[in-house]
């Protein structure tokens, strides 16, 4: 709303400062700003607010140090996350961009599914909480939105030869004719690095780009399902889920404004994506609100995320990624959730087929997901979060080399 307000009046009074606000820096330093502030200041209010309302976390017995202290720590903290990354998002971002749309309905969309899921803990009892059929259905509902608008909306574009477009501009040729509809997406390290999802169907002959679709849609379902999945199981000691998002979506604000931005682009010949750059406010309100969150997150919590956090982190590091074309990136910028979930499926998977073959079932790890593997052989949260924070700052440094190593 700030931006429309200080665009009117720079156009209509010409008001002293104004026109600072059409600058994407200006704006995305002043919502991290904002949503620190709002995180920290009143983070303390909705943590009492929790607390009065009896939100606190039901603890499983898992046999591990410090465990029975954590029992009735509110929990839903994840509200604090949604409300300091939206407030100076509604603030000061442009709401009619196609990617700003896109990440406040997948942080809603993605924070009611958390917040059902924790109502049904605390509040029926169920310690199950939302049946994962139920959190898969909305993870894949989420996913053939984002999919569909991605792939279907003539606001979604590219403009991949950045050099034919200066020559167009100086022949006085609109560069927007330029930008052309495309599922292609960007291949980390290569030097020719860009693949075309319709290019999996070339098979079927002429005309098999109108079919792409089928294959765009289901692979950003399961990018998403994936990584708010690995988000959920991150979430699993102090500090640890929030301190690697904030690392991971940090670098993806960079690629962000990269791509954004047709100067950069060009520079790192990188695929331009216009308008995309407008996700940098976003982006930085987010980290500005996992930060916020990490001062009464850090060890010993005084409030959880919850589903309420961990699901929506997830869900929009993935439209993030999707959205500025670095998905193929996510199994290293996101390592640490790839590691959670990589766990938990060679534990479970081990476990029943040495139980078929055996008759007893044997385990990989002393506990998944793989951060209760530490604890179990005797690490404190705060080591073992601390080391999770320098290799997840290690991966996202490696992620952000591959605008120029190819």
């Amino acid at each position: 709303m700030l931006y429309y307000l200080f665009q009117y009046l720079d156009r209509a009074f010409d008001f002293p400062g104004a026109g600072v606000f059409q600058y994407i820096t200006f704006r995305s330093a002043l919502a991290f700003i904002m949503s620190l502030g709002f995180a920290t200041i009143y983070g303390k209010k909705i943590i009492n607010f929790l607390r009065n309302q009896q939100v606190g976390e039901t603890v499983r017995e898992l046999g591990l140090d410090g465990q029975k202290q954590k029992a009735g720590t509110p929990t839903m903290g994840g509200i604090i996350i949604i409300l300091a990354t939206l407030i100076p998002v509604f603030l000061l971002a442009r709401l009619e961009n196609i990617y700003i749309i896109l990440l406040i309905v997948t942080t809603i969309w993605m924070g009611a599914i958390g917040f059902i899921d924790d109502y049904i803990k605390i509040f029926k009892k169920d310690k199950d909480g939302l049946k994962g059929r139920f959190k898969v259905l909305g993870q894949i509902g989420l996913g053939l939105i984002v999919g569909s608008v991605l792939y279907f909306s003539p606001h979604v574009t590219v403009r991949k030869d950045t050099l034919k477009e200066r020559i167009k501009i100086e022949q006085g040729v609109d560069a927007s004719s330029l930008n052309e509809k495309s599922t292609a997406t960007t291949i980390p390290f290569f030097k020719n690095n860009e693949f075309d999802y319709a290019e999996v169907l070339s098979f079927m002959g002429d005309g098999y780009e109108k079919y792409s679709w089928l294959i765009f849609i289901p692979f950003v379902i399961l990018i998403i399902t994936a990584v708010s999945n690995g988000a959920n199981l991150t979430d699993g000691i102090d500090g640890l889920a929030a301190g690697t998002s904030a690392i991971s979506v940090l670098a993806l604000g960079v690629f962000a404004f990269v791509s954004g931005n047709v100067i950069f682009s060009d520079y790192l010949n990188v695929m331009y994506i216009p308008n995309s750059g407008e996700m940098t406010i976003f982006i930085a309100a987010f980290v500005g609100a996992l930060v916020g969150f990490l001062w009464y997150n850090t060890y010993p919590a005084s409030v959880f995320m919850g589903d309420t956090g961990s699901l929506t982190i997830g869900g929009i590091i993935a439209v993030i990624a999707i959205s500025i074309r670095k998905e193929l990136l996510i199994p290293i910028l996101c390592g640490i959730f790839l590691a959670e979930n990589l766990s938990v499926i060679l534990q479970v998977g081990y476990f029943k087929y040495t139980k078929k073959k055996f008759g007893e079932g044997r385990r990989i790890f002393l506990m998944s997901p793989l951060h209760h593997h530490y604890q179990k052989k005797g690490y404190h949260e705060s080591k073992i979060v601390t080391r999770f924070w320098i290799v997840a700052i290690f991966l996202a440094i490696f992620s952000l080399v591959s605008l120029k190593l190819r």
